[in-house]
């Protein structure tokens, strides 16, 4: 069972940057692709980013891409997301994820594992 813990979530203003970062429990981080998902209220969660076990590959949604970007510390058992130019549209509850493969995905259910989330808030 692996336990993911994020950090880094708060207000920033519109234009502004934050850093996430998903901790994980698990020795065997590197075997597991990881995932950044985020909920709006009223929405339903959705794919922001993903980086396969290596690190090798990543893919970011349309809606960030050039702006928010993730990265992974195999030894520091880490995952990132670096966020820039934030937009109040940006707002919600982000929330890291794992899965039991090596390779990247964009769904929801393909993932195995979630943390409890960290509340990211953009003010315009």
């Amino acid at each position: 069972q692996v336990q993911l813990v994020e950090s880094g979530g708060g207000l920033v203003q519109a234009g502004g940057s934050l850093r996430l970062s998903c901790a994980a429990s698990e020795r065997t981080f590197s075997s597991y692709a990881m995932g950044w998902f985020r909920q709006a209220p009223g929405k339903e969660r959705e794919f922001v980013a993903t980086i396969s076990r290596s690190g090798g590959t990543t893919y970011v949604a349309d809606s960030v891409k050039g702006r928010f970007t993730i990265s992974r510390d195999n030894a520091k058992n880490t995952v990132y997301l670096q966020m820039n130019s934030l937009k109040p549209e940006d707002t919600a509850v982000y929330y890291c994820a794992a899965r039991r493969t090596a390779f990247t995905a964009v769904s929801r259910t393909a993932y195995d594992y979630w943390g409890q989330g960290t509340q990211v808030t953009v003010s315009s």
